[in-house]
């Protein structure tokens, strides 16, 4: 294989190497950041900062009628207890977790802390 080293007019060094060698170093700086990703993801698992669904808790987050709906369930809470940890009136967080209602940015981020989930998992599907 011929790798050349040079410099541009400006002065800056590079190398010149085949397009095959290129591609799999490119594949190869790929995977190591994809190795990176995978240890940061497990060791939020491993700290309990990150949860797994299962297949059956997926079934249960695709039939609740929102997101909001099916992690209060998760996390065994009732109405009341989450309204008060939100700050929120209990007739309006019910409102909203049965889909009649949409809440405003601040509301979902009061119910994501009580929750201990991102604010994104409790936004409804917009489909």
């Amino acid at each position: 294989m011929t790798i050349v080293r040079t410099r541009t007019p400006s002065g800056e060094a590079i190398v010149i190497l085949p397009e095959a060698e290129f591609e799999r170093l490119s594949d190869l700086a790929a995977e190591a950041a994809d190795g990176r990703t995978l240890a940061a993801s497990l060791a939020r698992l491993d700290a309990g900062d990150e949860e797994l669904l299962s297949g059956d808790d997926l079934d249960a987050l695709r039939a609740a009628p929102t997101p909001l709906a099916f992690w209060r369930a998760k996390r065994a809470m009732d109405a009341a207890e989450l309204a008060r940890q939100a700050g929120a009136p209990e007739e309006h967080v019910g409102a909203v977790e049965r889909g009649e209602s949409i809440g405003d940015v601040q509301l979902y981020r009061r119910l994501a802390r009580a929750l201990r989930v991102e604010i994104e998992d409790l936004v409804p599907d917009a489909g």
